[in-house]
């Protein structure tokens, strides 16, 4: 997967989604949290784990946890299991081996034309965040973060609720945050009242958060900073990924100042270069909230 060009680029609005296959159902992974894809083996069984965890495996040194797609998404089993994969992700600091039933291609295209899920289709519970239309078919992109975090919660969520914030001083400063994940939106809904910070406005994409960005400074003009004092995006959202969004935050002549702090699972040593050449004022990854909240305290004055 590191032979792939456009993990060089940033800011394209462009993304490569690897297409796998449960059933009869396309299914759709980022390139980028993929690190490599394998025959499936046998994994070590783990007793009294959750349903959905096979086991685990080892794998250049790395004990990953696999994880049954499948059965996490209520299908049946594979019928032809000999040919099986596994799709080796990382996200989130963390490593996981996913059950599929098969792999079929890279598809390279822009965020633009990855739609938003239906308000029916798209909750707390469901773990669809785009739909890609394909021809005369619909390729289903993943929360893989969600996923992780229903079979595990402790590796996805911190326990932000048990601790005591001292010297808390409320701010009216607006914070404008684009995700895509309504579970990490209703996260934040509750975490950043917490820290001092109640003036939230959510958007489920890059694009609608720009739109608003762009009205915002067109209405208030040099004024603008008084209504929105910091922009937290994740990267990965249909219609409009969060590099381009900051690209054309700093390219903007009113908005340019504005602190932009990157939040997602992407962050990486060796991808941290992307949010930087699109001038990202810091970047974070999930779930490293007291780390945000504490950008938030230094960057917006």
């Amino acid at each position: 997967m590191e032979g792939s060009s456009i993990l060089l680029n940033s800011g394209t609005n462009e993304v490569e989604i690897v297409e796998f296959g449960i059933q009869k159902t396309a299914l759709g992974i980022n390139v980028i949290k993929v690190k490599e894809i394998i025959n499936a083996i046998e994994p070590v069984s783990i007793p009294m784990s959750h349903p959905c965890l096979e086991g685990i495996i080892q794998l250049r040194g790395d004990i990953i946890p696999v994880i049954d797609l499948a059965k996490f998404l209520d299908f049946l089993p594979s019928v032809n299991p000999h040919d099986d994969k596994y799709i080796v992700a990382e996200f989130n600091q963390s490593i996981y081996a996913f059950h599929v039933h098969s792999v079929s291609r890279i598809h390279r295209l822009s965020w633009n034309m990855i739609e938003k899920p239906t308000d029916v289709a798209q909750n707390a519970q469901n773990c669809v965040i785009g739909i890609i239309r394909m021809e005369q078919r619909m390729v289903l992109l993943l929360d893989f973060e969600k996923i992780m975090v229903d079979i595990a919660p402790e590796m996805g969520i911190p326990d932000l609720n048990s601790k005591i914030f001292d010297d808390i001083v409320p701010s009216d400063k607006g914070l404008v945050i684009a995700e895509d994940s309504p579970m990490l939106r209703k996260l934040l809904l509750d975490y950043l009242p917490q820290i001092g910070y109640s003036n939230l406005t959510f958007f489920q994409d890059g694009r609608d958060a720009w739109e608003y960005l762009s009205k915002v400074a067109d209405q208030y003009g040099a004024d603008f900073p008084e209504k929105v004092g910091m922009l937290i995006t994740d990267i990965e959202m249909p219609q409009m990924d969060g590099h381009f969004l900051t690209r054309s935050v700093k390219q903007h002549p009113l908005l340019k100042d504005l602190p932009v702090v990157i939040f997602s699972s992407l962050i990486t040593d060796t991808l941290k270069y992307k949010g930087e050449s699109v001038g990202a004022d810091a970047q974070v990854s999930k779930p490293e909230y007291e780390k945000l909240g504490n950008l938030i305290k230094e960057l917006c004055l």
